[in-house]
């Protein structure tokens, strides 16, 4: 009974243990602060990138995720590569961080990628004064438009979740079609508050469906809960950034998923 046992647990370890595959792999992530955190290298232990990367050992793992970042563009959104406030603002968005990686991949400082993860919808859902228009389209009425059409529009008029997802992600597979690209939901948050988190996951994830890209919602699944981190911060330092012990949780959770997910299906 015993040695049945630890075979199993044996057999757990191993299949989270990164395949040659993946050790191939030169992963970019983009984000906001909670990747932005982990540092640009990934090796910051307050970030779950760092403890993702550990795990999952690919070829390379580069953020380019930045502190304040949303989804959601504005109507004074611009290209802006050399911008880095730490804080919301109208240029700090994941439009830029996906301009910033395709200015690093043509200079040669940056291979292209073969997978691509995106944590963001924090800001969008906490900030909403400052994003009215966060919700004001579904991922249905996103995905009315013809991609032509939604992509001929400056980055300025996208102004909705579902749109800048579908804007985002568009861009991503039209410039690098190679590329795997999963979304990551937002992790619960008690400054954001539960009912707004899981509102941006939700259209997050529906985007994800159609688009045919994979979406993990973190905020179901991450093992960080909101109510617990209210009365006392252990994964969180302040309820919507990761502590040390959070971030390993995240990102080995996530190492073990993304595995999983890039197995291939027969």
């Amino acid at each position: 009974m015993y040695i049945r046992i630890l075979f199993v647990l044996i057999l757990t370890v191993f299949s989270w243990l990164p395949t040659d595959a993946e050790e191939h792999l030169h992963v970019v992530i983009l984000g906001d602060s909670n990747t932005w955190i982990g540092g640009d290298d990934c090796n910051q232990p307050q970030g779950w990138n760092k403890w993702f990367n550990d795990v999952f050992q690919p070829a390379s793992c580069k953020s380019y995720a930045r502190s304040g970042a949303t989804w959601t563009n504005t109507s004074e959104t611009r290209r802006n590569t050399q911008e880095n406030i730490e804080i919301l603002g109208d240029d700090n968005v994941i439009y830029n961080q996906i301009c910033r990686l395709q200015e690093a991949i043509d200079s040669g400082v940056q291979p292209r990628p073969q997978l691509i993860l995106i944590m963001a919808g924090t800001n969008d859902a906490w900030f909403q004064k400052a994003r009215p228009l966060v919700f004001a389209k579904t991922a249905n009425e996103a995905f009315a438009t013809d991609t032509d059409t939604l992509m001929a529009r400056p980055v300025c008029q996208i102004q909705t979740l579902a749109e800048s997802v579908r804007y985002g992600c568009e861009r991503l597979k039209a410039t690098w079609p190679e590329a795997r690209i999963i979304l990551l939901t937002p992790l619960q948050s008690v400054a954001a508050g539960p009912a707004n988190i899981t509102k941006a996951g939700d259209f997050i994830e529906a985007c994800g469906q159609l688009l045919g890209i994979s979406v993990i919602r973190l905020d179901k699944n991450g093992g960080i809960d909101a109510t617990q981190e209210k009365r006392q911060h252990r994964l969180t330092t302040d309820g919507t950034h990761t502590s040390e012990l959070g971030a390993r949780q995240i990102g080995r959770f996530l190492a073990k998923e993304i595995t999983v997910l890039l197995q291939p299906t027969t």
